[in-house]
């Protein structure tokens, strides 16, 4: 990654570990200070780790402090969608994996500084798989049909922060491409220089523990058990039960391919259960739940992943949704904790730039609700970039950490909603801005830091 007209993000991960902490207040509260080391919260986390939330939580100060800041743009990536789909994005046909995350240099020349990816939710077959054989996976299923996007979501994970094209993933060729196992077709990663580009995250699009099937269908609330039974969810939290059984199961399938980016020094964002906040019946099957029952579910995965599957490479992410009164709602009763929480953010979708929800700019009611909890703020899902023609001052009012944008919202044109239409314009202003850091090569001694 580099910053424009200041030091790159190599040089901003190495200084952010030892800076000092910054306070700051907003006139009429109590000053403000957000911790840098991530040792805090996770006492053995991982030197790398320990780098990229540092640089986040310096990036934080650095707003928070009245002085000059930088945004990390992000695209969020769905791997699954692109190579099963071909109804999916900006022209019909499959795509090769990481298609939007290559779209993003298409466009501009430059890739972004933060690839978001996800392990599930499947793609509407029995069971958790993969698509080929390795020493992580083998207590799942492999060569299964619509489950390489899975091999490729590590793969692509591993060369973002690494580099791509690597010969030594998975069953990758030094060419970046592999025989897909299930269907006999070729698949390829995008070339991103050849050397470390990016810093890395994960959602879980998890269905409902115990689905027989694995697909989005299965994530929703109103497909799964809670939609009929009022007691199911607090067997999903309570140890002993058969459903609490089927949701450790659910997390070892995630440990266990995060755990082959901690063996390769890759530090991730995870975002588990993100909008929890959205109304009773409506949303995924962990959204709209008692408060105290969502706060434990997070524990125990947190329990799980860090203390016994041992994974200190995680960067916890909590993220409602846009907490707009209706579909949203105020999300702080969902808090887990800052024992549990790295980073806060939100999914942004009550809001346009030409219609923004609420008073001030764009995107400005989130970024002050989330003030409160003393951590670096992002925007974790947008259809939008932040620079716009409706709205080219976003960054200067709400200095976000992080933007993601999702999937296909970079350049697709939906000609029904044309308020989430990015333009070619509207990307160049973003990636090309002083103000954002996106990816790209960083030193080579970047290689060496884990």
């Amino acid at each position: 990654m580099r910053m424009r007209g200041r030091i790159g993000l190599l040089g901003a991960i190495g200084a952010a570990v030892t800076a000092p902490l910054a306070v700051w207040a907003w006139p009429d509260k109590a000053p403000v200070t957000v911790a840098t080391d991530l040792r805090e919260r996770d006492p053995r986390a991982t030197p790398a780790a320990r780098r990229v939330y540092a640089m986040l939580a310096g990036l934080e100060n650095d707003a928070r402090h009245g002085r000059p800041s930088r945004t990390v743009i992000g695209q969020h990536v769905e791997l699954q969608n692109e190579r099963y789909n071909p109804q999916y994005g900006d022209y019909h046909g499959i795509k090769q994996p990481g298609y939007y995350y290559r779209k993003a240099k298409d466009i501009t020349g430059r890739l972004p500084g933060f690839v978001e990816l996800d392990l599930g939710p499947g793609y509407g077959q029995p069971g958790w798989a993969v698509g080929e054989s390795r020493s992580y996976s083998r207590s799942w299923p492999s060569c299964r049909r619509m489950w390489g996007y899975v091999d490729d979501a590590v793969d692509l994970a591993l060369g973002v922060w690494a580099g791509l094209p690597r010969s030594d993933d998975g069953s990758y060729h030094p060419s970046g491409s592999h025989w897909d196992c299930a269907s006999g077709t070729e698949v390829s990663l995008p070339h991103n220089g050849g050397g470390p580009a990016g810093i890395v995250g994960f959602s879980f699009h998890q269905p409902y523990p115990g689905s027989p099937v694995k697909g989005f269908a299965q994530t929703q609330q109103r497909n799964s058990p809670a939609a009929h039974d009022p007691g199911w969810f607090a067997r999903v939290i309570t140890p002993g039960t058969s459903e609490h059984q089927d949701l450790l199961h659910d997390l070892d399938f995630l440990a266990d391919h995060l755990g082959y980016l901690a063996d390769h020094g890759v530090p991730v964002l995870l975002r588990p259960y993100h909008e929890m906040n959205t109304k009773p019946g409506h949303g995924f099957w962990w959204s709209g739940q008692d408060p105290d029952h969502f706060r434990q579910l997070w524990r125990v995965t947190y329990d799980h992943l860090v203390g016994r599957r041992g994974l200190h490479n995680l960067i916890f992410v909590w993220a409602p949704n846009s907490w707009d009164g209706s579909y949203g709602r105020e999300p702080r009763p969902y808090y887990p904790g800052d024992r549990y929480v790295d980073v806060v953010g939100v999914d942004d979708y009550s809001g346009s730039p030409t219609e923004p929800f609420g008073a001030g700019a764009w995107t400005e009611i989130w970024y002050r609700g989330l003030e409160q909890y003393g951590k670096p703020r992002i925007v974790a899902e947008s259809f939008h970039v932040p620079l716009n023609a409706a709205r080219p001052d976003t960054l200067d009012r709400t200095p976000w950490v992080l933007w993601t944008v999702w999937g296909q919202a970079l350049s697709y044109d939906n000609a029904s909603s044309p308020q989430k239409k990015n333009t070619g314009a509207d990307v160049q202003r973003t990636y090309w801005s002083p103000k954002v850091i996106s990816g790209g090569n960083w030193a080579h001694s970047v290689t060496n830091r884990h």
